[in-house]
């Protein structure tokens, strides 16, 4: 198939050397409200009280801005990568959240309810994102093909080896393919824990072949669950914190939904890193989601997470799906200058 030039990241980045964009996707590093990051140094009173100390994240001080880059307009196709060993009640769970992306009949709130804030982007013809978002192939490397410690290039030559496989290839589609590359408890990737836990990019022609939109989410079970599952867990070293029970009843995975619809909705804004960001330096972005990581309900900011909902088994989310409930963080609304959901109070 052959495929189209890849997009510059911006026209001065369009005539920089390959160092300049590696120096990019290294160094580049996510901006988020809150989250207990290990390397943060231990002081109770602002994990429990401090942090942004923002309003559900509102502030006249973001200037989220478009870049003129492309966004992910045509109906969005997301292909799993399933690295590592994964239950089949594990994939369950995320393909029946991707599933309700764009299930508008879900009792509300509901996930397809928070995509429609990602859904008020547009290119520069005044296209919409898509409404539209469905899974389709999928690839299985369950014997780890590439170990069980993986790099950021690392990542890029599984996504590689998942297109140009000998059988069942994922097809190449750089318009509106998203390939979620997820990783299994077992598997560290580069930084993981430490200040991501998970990220998106593009795929470099000269290690893929082509450039395509792409995220990475690993399970946090065995190796930071105080970290990148919070709230369904929390740090021993931050004294006050109590962990709420997931909805699925699967600790990882169902932190790991909320990081994926992070990553997809940045995926859908921002692809190519040149489109919907705040901040003059595409080498830091600030993008729609990392405004408002760690904030589920109204009243979020700092530690607090924000007004949440409870089922009668005392399970805690915030919006409903196909068949099963869910906690995904807010993301932000550009209209109105502040993080919004379905399950705000003011709905």
């Amino acid at each position: 198939m052959m495929m189209p030039p890849p997009q510059p990241l911006t026209a001065a980045l369009a005539l920089a050397p390959l160092f300049l964009i590696l120096i990019l996707f290294f160094f580049s590093g996510p901006v988020v409200c809150w989250r207990p990051w290990p390397n943060i140094q231990p002081n109770s009173t602002d994990f429990l009280f401090g942090g942004s100390k923002k309003y559900e994240g509102s502030s006249e001080f973001v200037k989220l801005k478009y870049h003129m880059g492309p966004v992910l307009t045509a109906n969005i196709t997301v292909y799993p990568i399933w690295y590592g060993k994964w239950e089949s009640s594990q994939k369950r769970i995320i393909r029946e959240f991707i599933g309700s992306v764009s299930a508008p009949d879900t009792k509300p709130p509901s996930v397809a309810g928070w995509w429609k804030t990602v859904r008020l982007y547009t290119d520069q013809t005044s296209a919409n994102i898509s409404g539209t978002v469905h899974i389709g192939e999928e690839k299985n490397d369950r014997f780890y093909s590439h170990g069980k410690s993986l790099t950021r290039l690392s990542v890029q030559s599984v996504i590689k080896s998942a297109v140009s496989a000998s059988t069942r290839p994922l097809p190449v589609n750089p318009k509106s393919g998203v390939y979620l590359l997820l990783t299994s408890d077992d598997v560290y990737v580069q930084d993981f824990c430490n200040n991501v836990c998970g990220f998106h990019y593009f795929t470099f022609p000269s290690i893929v072949g082509y450039t395509l939109p792409y995220a990475w989410v690993g399970n946090s079970a065995k190796l930071c669950p105080g970290v990148c599952a919070y709230p369904f867990a929390v740090p021993n070293y931050i004294p006050g914190l109590k962990a709420v029970k997931s909805p699925n009843g699967d600790v990882g995975v169902d932190a790991m939904i909320s990081v994926i619809a992070h990553e997809i909705a940045e995926l859908a804004t921002n692809p190519l890193v040149n489109a919907w960001y705040a901040g003059q330096d595409p080498v830091f972005p600030v993008e729609i989601a990392d405004l408002c990581e760690g904030i589920y309900g109204t009243g979020g900011g700092g530690s607090y997470a924000g007004q949440m909902l409870n089922d009668k088994d005392g399970a805690t989310y915030n919006m409903n799906g196909i068949r099963r409930r869910f906690l995904v963080q807010w993301v932000w609304n550009h209209l109105v200058n502040y993080c919004t959901g379905p399950n705000a109070l003011d709905q």
